[in-house]
């Protein structure tokens, strides 16, 4: 009998153990994807002089507004705040609004929020993302409300509209395009001149011209064209323009792309981006 207790509470002590060891796993994994590919913070975290991220106040509400003929928007507080910020979202509602769109309230998100490409999430990491949102501090910040004045396009990158598995990740191209994905590299990336995005014949072409403080930045083409892509750029070439920011020649490139925040991914991330990015057609 006493060996029996013994051996229960072995058991019962090792399946905390283990499930206190994938919690912990899973809240890392949350806070390097929104820190890290996700880029959550060029959005929803307010800049202090120099643009540099406040993060004192994290993910509660950025400070830039979009204004296009489609909707008027401000990045959200994402924070634990009850009032201004997500603090009385389930999990469910939080999933619902990364991959749907949909606040709890029923109204919709502006597809600035580009939960479109969020719907190749793995399971795994989507509960990792909403785990590690339920572990941000509540800052009180009331953002102002998203006044919508037309019909709004959703934009799915082909291959992108179901989740990945597991099974998905074991492949260098497919973990490439999976992490492109979440990256919602593809939106700055093709031009759409304020139309749909036409990734069957310009997926990363760029183009697409973008307005701040840095003046104006026009996205490049990622391709694998050999002179208007980066089809002869080397490995180590492309993977120091995406975590610095600095073309070939060491020139700088512009914001608003998130040099600093993909600069925190793992080689091994960044070796599967580039091997996808080998992969889009050549376009001029």
């Amino acid at each position: 009998m006493v060996r029996w207790m013994i051996a229960v509470a072995v058991t019962v002590a090792v399946a905390v153990a283990g499930a206190a060891q994938a919690q912990t796993a899973s809240l890392q994994r949350g806070g390097y994807l929104v820190n890290g590919i996700l880029t959550c913070g060029n959005c929803h975290t307010p800049r202090g002089p120099g643009g540099v991220f406040d993060m004192s106040k994290q993910l509660s509400g950025g400070p830039q507004i979009w204004d296009t003929p489609q909707y008027r928007v401000k990045g959200s507080n994402i924070t634990q705040d009850r009032d201004t910020g997500i603090g009385t979202w389930s999990d469910d509602q939080i999933k619902k609004s990364l991959q749907d769109g949909v606040r709890p309230s029923g109204v919709p998100m502006s597809p600035q929020m580009p939960f479109g490409f969020y719907k190749i999430f793995t399971p795994g990491d989507l509960n990792a993302v909403v785990a590690f949102l339920k572990t941000v501090p509540a800052t009180r910040n009331e953002v102002q409300p998203p006044v919508y004045k037309a019909a709004m396009h959703v934009e799915v990158p082909p291959g992108g509209e179901r989740p990945f598995s597991d099974a998905d990740m074991t492949d260098p191209v497919k973990r490439g395009f999976y992490l492109v994905t979440i990256g919602h590299c593809m939106e700055c990336h093709t031009k759409t001149g304020g139309a749909p995005a036409d990734f069957n014949n310009a997926l990363g072409k760029g183009g697409e011209e973008f307005k701040g403080p840095w003046g104006v930045a026009v996205a490049r083409n990622i391709t694998s064209h050999k002179e208007k892509g980066i089809g002869a750029w080397t490995d180590a070439e492309i993977k120091t323009a995406i975590t610095q920011g600095k073309r070939r020649d060491g020139t700088p490139l512009k914001p608003p792309m998130g040099y600093g925040l993909y600069a925190t991914m793992t080689d091994a991330d960044l070796s599967a981006m580039v091997a996808y990015l080998r992969t889009v057609p050549p376009r001029e």
